[in-house]
């Protein structure tokens, strides 16, 4: 019987201004993003996250992402080597501190947004981030673009690689995510959300807009919590899991 992970961004409201629904996502995920700070989120929702996620047994990620709140972590921030060594260093061991002292335990990171999409690219960028990682936790697993070389900079290191694909976001035939910049890249569709991914993990592919075959092999699947249709989306993947003798669990739990 095939099973995947279904992960979700979270924990990114700000002092006065909400982002997501994280309390209606959390019974329809297995695994948890928490912002760290720096693109999204303060330490008052990070933490109420991480009791949330503790409470629905809900496995946790770190989710360190370029240090811009304006920008939601969705600008490249050109920084170097050592900048983004630290950023990442203070950011994935500022919620590992929080899990722990709240009883819970951080399983894995998975940075944000343009850092993300960089990695992906960007060989020395994603060896940085690895590395930083690494240096926190060793034992932490590293979530990253399913098809990109991040897989073999993360297991050159010793870790665990989880090959994550997307529900809500477009592909490009070469495997990479439509930029958000370029109309209908985000998947508000339940519907289609949900036949992405059955097609993924049923048949490992998906289609870029124009038709064209992307072959995608992963692990966990993400929804993004700025989604307005994430709740929605989640309900119709569920749907169609059941449907078809899938079974939705953390890709920790053996």
């Amino acid at each position: 019987m095939k099973q995947i992970d279904i992960n979700c961004d979270m924990g990114e409201s700000y002092g006065n201004f909400s982002v997501g629904n994280d309390k209606a996502i959390f019974p329809h995920i297995t695994s948890t993003n928490i912002a760290c700070g720096m693109h999204a989120g303060d330490p008052y929702h990070i933490q109420k996250t991480i009791e949330m996620a503790i409470a629905q047994g809900v496995q946790i990620g770190a989710h360190p992402g370029y240090p811009d709140l304006q920008g939601f972590g969705r600008r490249v921030i050109p920084m170097s080597a050592e900048e983004l060594s630290a950023s990442i260093k203070y950011q994935v061991a500022a919620l590992k501190g929080m899990v722990e002292s709240a009883g819970g335990q951080l399983k894995y990171v998975k940075p944000h947004g343009a850092l993300y999409n960089e990695m992906a690219i960007n060989e020395k960028e994603a060896s940085t981030v690895v590395k930083a990682i690494k240096s926190i936790g060793p034992n932490l697993m590293i979530m990253g673009l399913a098809g990109s070389h991040v897989k073999r900079i993360v297991e050159a290191e010793g870790m665990t690689f989880i090959a994550e694909a997307f529900a809500d976001r477009r592909y490009e035939a070469d495997g990479k995510l439509m930029s958000r910049a370029k109309k209908n890249s985000v998947i508000h569709n339940a519907e289609e959300a949900a036949n992405q991914v059955l097609s993924v993990v049923k048949d490992g592919y998906t289609q870029t807009l124009n038709g064209e075959k992307v072959e995608l092999q992963a692990q966990s699947f993400c929804i993004h919590g700025d989604n307005p249709q994430a709740v929605e989306i989640l309900k119709a993947i569920k749907l169609g899991l059941e449907e078809n003798g899938i079974t939705q669990k953390a890709f920790s739990t053996p």
